[in-house]
C-alpha cells in the first residue's frame, strides 16, 4: 500500500460503502444480514440530530478507497454510575487486516472517548475470533467473560 492510510469521520456518500462492510462483517461473524434499508437508518443515526447517538469513523486508503469502519455510542453502566464508550463494530477487509489500520481504527474510537469525556471503552467480539482476541489483547485490554443475549420483542 502507496501511502498512508487515514481514518475520518464517515460521511454521508461513504454509508453504502459501510453497509457493503457491515454486510462483509455479519458473514464473517456468522450472523444475519444486515437489515436491506440499513444506509437509511445509519444516515439517521448519524446525521439527522444535531448530537446524533451514533458515530462511524471509517478507514481509508490512499486513492479513497474505504476498507473498515468503526461504530461507537455513549451507553450507561449502573455500576459505574456514569457512561463509557460502547464500540459496537470495528471491521477491516481481509486484504487490509494486520497492516495498522486497525490500530489506528482504535486509537480514534478512543480519541472520540476522550472528546466525550469519557474514561472506559467496552466491546465484544466472537468467542472463536482468535485474531481479533490477540489484537485486542496487544492493545492492553482485558477480556470479560460474559454471554450475549438478544430478545426479540413482539408488536403489540
Amino acid at each position: 500500500m502507496n501511502g498512508t492510510p487515514t481514518v475520518r469521520n464517515a460521511r454521508p456518500g461513504d454509508l453504502p460503502r459501510v453497509a457493503e462492510l457491515a454486510a462483509e462483517h455479519a458473514v464473517y461473524e456468522r450472523a444475519a444480514p444486515p437489515v436491506p434499508d440499513l444506509v437509511q437508518r445509519l444516515e439517521t443515526l448519524l446525521f439527522s440530530d444535531p448530537a446524533p447517538r451514533l458515530r462511524c469513523l471509517v478507514a481509508e486508503v490512499p486513492g479513497g478507497e474505504v476498507v473498515g469502519y468503526a461504530t461507537c455510542a455513549p451507553e450507561l453502566s449502573t455500576w459505574q454510575g456514569g457512561e463509557y464508550l460502547h464500540l459496537d463494530c470495528l471491521f477491516l477487509s481481509p486484504a487490509h487486516r494486520s497492516s495498522g489500520i486497525g490500530v489506528l481504527l482504535m486509537d480514534a474510537v478512543t480519541a472520540e472517548a476522550r472528546r466525550l469525556g469519557l474514561t472506559e471503552i467496552q466491546w465484544q467480539t466472537p468467542e472463536w475470533n482468535a485474531g481479533a482476541a490477540r489484537f485486542y489483547d496487544r492493545l492492553g485490554a482485558q477480556a470479560k467473560a460474559k454471554l450475549r443475549y438478544g430478545l426479540t420483542v413482539p408488536r403489540g
